[in-house]
Order: C-alpha cells, then structure tokens, then sequence
C-alpha cells in the first residue's frame, strides 16, 4: 500500500463529530455517507465531547 495518508480540516471533523453527538445517523451511516473510517469519527466526537468543558469554562 502506498496510498497518501487523507488530512481532514478541522471544519470536517467538527462537521462529522457533531452529526455524530446528535445521533441522527449510526457511525456505521456516516461512514458510508462521509468516506471516514468509524475509528476516527468516535476519535472526533471523544475530542468534541471532552472539549466542552473547556468552551464553557472560558479557557478555549
């Protein structure tokens, strides 16, 4: 395999993370509707999720 490795912007991730807190559509759907593997869109939405915090504290 010497495929490049694909870097999604931080607008993407965000964009996929949220859709993913909102339940809306299973993992398994945004995968096929997004081309990302499952593994990074529960990374992303881990991310989203744990960084809230940090937005409402004021510190982001």
């Amino acid at each position: 395999m010497t495929g490049k490795r694909k870097r999604y912007s931080a607008d993407f991730k965000a964009k996929v993370a949220l859709e993913a807190i909102r339940g809306e559509a299973t993992v398994a759907q945004l995968t096929v509707k997004y081309g990302v593997h499952q593994t990074m869109i529960s990374a992303w939405k881990k991310q989203a999720v744990d960084g809230m915090s940090g937005v409402f504290s004021g510190k982001a």
